[in-house]
Order: structure tokens, then C-alpha cells, then sequence
């Protein structure tokens, strides 16, 4: 027993140490208030609402008076999360609808743009927030490495197909989720679905510089049509993506705690994606990131217009949008 502890010790003290150096302690995000009629009348896509920032982010603004739609691939945890946020958003709450989103599959995602386009007459905003984080080299329905289609391209399909809805809502608002993680990050042209060589951190990091590419061709695109795109990074925060990281068993205890120290909650993390949903600081604002709800300069990797442009001309073929 005392050698366990004291292995425990020795590991959670290391990776305390680890997690002190990579994750210094985060500024503390002030929390965000709106008068509770700000999105009456307006209809918010979230992707990935059942969990994590998606969820915290839907729950605000069903405070806020919004139809908010859960698109989701897990229905049940849908269910689940709508149930528990409009429990918590108080009597004058907005509305809740969810739908099932699967973005590892373009006829999923097809079919979901399909069924918005029948029944919502409008979008005011729309919110790409779902992702996978390292996870072990899988592929997508259609044959993507899984970080790429679902981070990028799942989210490329998806607002390409409700670009005509966004631009009969306008003023409409488009938000990107990315990294800061995309700083280590290159768009491999040679190989973007990783078959000669799989790194699951910098695959993830090419997808979410992939995020800021998109932002950025997307907003020239968007130029006078009253529909913005702006992408932000949220900073660390504790939710479930990083399931797929390995932690040591005896660590486990330890990293918990660091992550309550160093990490942002949920709703913190969620506070800059509110801002750019919500705030009329940003009206007409376009091709922008955003941290802490502040504009972050970003590395000249991911304000590169010609690789912006090659990446948009690719995916369009990738997902069938272009011969």
C-alpha cells in the first residue's frame, strides 16, 4: 500500500508539475450577462449541444429567449442535456428543439439541412461547435480521417448547405469553434486524411487550423451579403473531449484536480462563442478570432488567403459540392 502511495505521489506530483508548465492558470472569464429578451425571435444551430461548451452555450441561450436547435448525434444525451437546461433557464425561457446530426457523415448531414430548410424559416445564427479530440485513427462514413471530416469537413458541408438560409436571415452570424492547438498544426495537401502517417495531435491540429482557413475564405466569400463568419479558441477547458487521451491510472485523482485548477468550466469557455452570438460589438465584424471576447491576432499560417483558397477548392471536391 505505501509503495502505491507513493508511486501516486511521484506521478501526480510530475504531472502536476507537467500541467503547471503546459496550462499556465488561465485568466478567470467574467461572465457574460444579457437582457433575458436579446435572441427573442431568433433561431441558434448549435452542433454538438449535448455536451460540453455546446451544452453551456445552449442553456444560455435558452435564457436569452432563443429557439435554440440541438443538432446532435447522440439523441439520448440530447434529451437528456435539453431536459436539464431548461430546468436551470427559468420561466421565461426560449425554445428547445433537437435533431439528430451525425457530422462523420455527409448523408447525415445532408439530411439534417434538408429537414432545417423545410422547417425553419429562418437562421440567425449558426454555431460550429462539435468536434473529436485524438482520437485513435478511425475514418468517417465516407472515408475521411475521422478529426479532419468531422472538425473541417462535416462543418464545410454543413454550412455550405444553409449559406442560402443564412443569407435570407441576414444580418446572420456564422461562429467557428477552433484551437489554440492550431499552432502546431499544417494542412498536409499531400495527404490530408493521414494514410501514410497517423499523429492524432497533429491531426487535430491541422483540422482546427483548417477551422481558421475556413473563417477566412468564408468571410471574403460573404462580402455584402449581410451574413458574418468569425471563429474563435476558447482556451482549455474541462469537458469530454479529451476522452481519448490516455491518463496513468494512478494519475487520474491528480489530473482531476489540476484540471479544476488550470481549466475553464463549460460556461466560461462558452462565454466567447455568447459574445460573438449575442453582442452588438460585433456586428459587421467578419474573417476575425477571438479569445476572452477580444480579438486575437492570429500566426501567418492562418491568415494565408492562397492556402485558404486551395483548402476551400479541395474540400468542395471532398465532399461532393465540386467535380
Amino acid at each position: 500500500m505505501s509503495a502505491a502511495v507513493l508511486i501516486a505521489a511521484v506521478v501526480g506530483g510530475g504531472v502536476l508539475l507537467l500541467m503547471r508548465r503546459l496550462f499556465p492558470r488561465q485568466k478567470v472569464t467574467k461572465l457574460l450577462r444579457y437582457p433575458v429578451d436579446t435572441m427573442r425571435g431568433k433561431t441558434v444551430i448549435v452542433t454538438g449541444a449535448n455536451s460540453g461548451i455546446g451544452k453551456a452555450i445552449a442553456g444560455e441561450l435558452l435564457k436569452v429567449q432563443a429557439r435554440v436547435i440541438m443538432a446532435c448525434r447522440d439523441l439520448r444525451g440530447a434529451e437528456e442535456a435539453a431536459q436539464e437546461i431548461k430546468k436551470q433557464a427559468g420561466p421565461e425561457q426560449g425554445e428547445v428543439v433537437i435533431k439528430h446530426l451525425d457530422l462523420a457523415s455527409l448523408r447525415s448531414v445532408r439530411k439534417f439541412c434538408d429537414e432545417i430548410k423545410d422547417e425553419e424559416s429562418k437562421i440567425d445564427v449558426l454555431i460550429n461547435n462539435a468536434g473529436v479530440y485524438q482520437c485513435p485513427y478511425t475514418k468517417t462514413e465516407d472515408g475521411f480521417e475521422m478529426q479532419f471530416g468531422v472538425n473541417h469537413l462535416g462543418h464545410f458541408l454543413l454550412t455550405h448547405l444553409l449559406l442560402d438560409v443564412l443569407k435570407t436571415s441576414a444580418p446572420s452570424r456564422i461562429i467557428v469553434v477552433s484551437s489554440k492547438l492550431y499552432k502546431y498544426g499544417q494542412i498536409n495537401f499531400d495527404d490530408l486524411n493521414s494514410e501514410n502517417n497517423y499523429d492524432k495531435a497533429a491531426c487535430y491540429s491541422q483540422s482546427k487550423l483548417a477551422n481558421l482557413l475556413f473563417t477566412l475564405e468564408l468571410a471574403r466569400q460573404l462580402e455584402g451579403t449581410g451574413v458574418t463568419v468569425n471563429a474563435l479558441t476558447p482556451g482549455i477547458v474541462r469537458t469530454r473531449l479529451g476522452r481519448h487521451v490516455q491518463i496513468p491510472l494512478l494519475a487520474k485523482p491528480l489530473f482531476h484536480l489540476a484540471s479544476l485548477a488550470f481549466f475553464k468550466s463549460p460556461l466560461e469557455g462558452a462565454q466567447t462563442p455568447l459574445y460573438l452570438a449575442c453582442s452588438t460589438e460585433v456586428e459587421g465584424v467578419s474573417g476575425k478570432c477571438f479569445a476572452n471576447c477580444k480579438e486575437e491576432e492570429l500566426m501567418p499560417k492562418a491568415t494565408d488567403g492562397q492556402a485558404a483558397k486551395k483548402l476551400w477548392d479541395i474540400s468542395m471536391r471532398m465532399v461532393g459540392l465540386a467535380d
